[in-house]
């Protein structure tokens, strides 16, 4: 979320719920639903999940993976 209020974002944390996204954020022009994981990336049934997952044109869908030490994730757009 740091990271994403650093650019300018308002960001709203579901992590461990039950939804799709972990992070929700939402910038002047766009919004980002984020899924946020450590070291590894979703399975092939959540994957598919947030591929299938229907959402306005002005909104990215993102998988977000820290590595352990890392400074920045490798962030996977959908």
């Amino acid at each position: 979320m740091k990271v994403l209020e650093a650019a300018g974002y308002k960001c709203c944390r579901s992590a461990a719920s039950l939804g799709e996204w972990d992070v929700i954020a939402v910038g002047p022009t766009n919004v980002r639903l984020v899924q946020v994981k450590a070291n590894r990336r979703p399975g092939s049934v959540e994957m598919e999940t947030l591929h299938s997952f229907v959402a306005p044109s002005n909104c990215s869908r993102e998988v977000w993976v820290w590595k352990d030490r890392a400074r920045q994730p490798i962030i996977e757009i959908l």
